[in-house]
């Protein structure tokens, strides 16, 4: 049976007998939906993050949560690579418009920067983030990481050069910041205002991991304080989101704020290996062991 997540009458019409329920990125498993759904064995989140499933609940209940961790890796760190090219490496299109002037004037205003003269700092190293890193090597970047896990276990099973540093350097050495942690409630507003304020000024901020990390507000004081310096943001995840609602989203209409609508892991392989979690569900109404377990 499916059911559009922003039609919760129409769930709690089919929670009463289920045994399974997957879920994509705005469905909230938390205790009131749990008390409606009895007989509830399995919850299967198709993706990565679970912030939006209680998991202490889902064990209180003995109810067995599973996911993708692994599914969008390459989608998002591609994603990331370009987002950064769009922004280093302005691209124009010739149209029919176009003449000889406007060719020569593209070729004068359209120069970039190229990325093996850039520093690339990842905030949350972990599957995505090592995965940004491998691919900002091969394109020649300096590589800088910081993340809440011991320096040893980060470089376990990575074979290409990056220097663990602490939070305060990586915003200051690095001409790109790009964002990878999770969505604990500790890393609410991670960026806020004296956060943004260690940024160079001309640094370029992408954010792909979760909405709530970034203080729009303070991000917004940023982008419009260092915008003469050079200073840029691509944000593909929001708080509120979708950005919408009765407070008017304070980064609309900053022209050194790039906003995109959550699209970093939308690719057809990574989809479908998201869709995959049935296979643990499945395994779990069978009474046997899930590959990726959570609770």
């Amino acid at each position: 049976m499916r059911c559009p997540f922003d039609s919760p009458g129409e769930l709690r019409t089919h929670l009463a007998d289920a045994a399974g329920l997957v879920i994509r990125t705005y469905t909230q498993v938390d205790e009131a939906l749990l008390a409606q759904a009895p007989k509830l064995k399995v919850v299967g989140r198709a993706g990565v993050g679970l912030d939006n499933v209680d998991l202490d609940a889902c064990r209180r209940r003995g109810v067995t949560v599973v996911f993708t961790p692994d599914a969008n890796t390459q989608a998002v760190a591609e994603y990331v690579v370009a987002l950064i090219l769009d922004a280093l490496r302005p691209r124009v299109t010739l149209g029919a418009g176009d003449d000889a002037e406007s060719f020569h004037r593209y070729r004068r205003e359209r120069v970039g920067t190229q990325l093996d003269t850039r520093t690339l700092g990842i905030l949350g190293f972990g599957r995505i983030g090592k995965r940004v890193g491998r691919l900002g090597h091969a394109l020649g970047m300096e590589l800088l990481a910081h993340d809440l896990l011991p320096e040893a276990m980060l470089r376990q099973n990575v074979t290409y050069p990056f220097r663990c540093v602490d939070r305060a350097t990586l915003f200051r050495d690095s001409d790109i910041v790009t964002i990878h942690v999770d969505g604990r409630p500790e890393n609410r507003h991670l960026l806020d205002g004296p956060a943004l304020g260690q940024l160079n000024r001309d640094c370029l901020l992408i954010n792909t991991s979760r909405g709530m990390v970034v203080d729009a507000d303070a991000l917004a004081d940023w982008a419009r304080s260092a915008a003469g310096d050079g200073a840029r943001a691509v944000l593909d995840v929001h708080d509120p989101e979708p950005p919408f609602g009765d407070v008017a989203y304070p980064l609309f209409g900053l022209a050194n704020v790039r906003l995109l609508p959550h699209t970093a892991s939308r690719t057809t392989q990574a989809l479908e290996a998201m869709s995959w979690v049935v296979k643990d569900v499945w395994a779990v109404l069978e009474g046997r062991a899930p590959r990726y377990k959570a609770v």
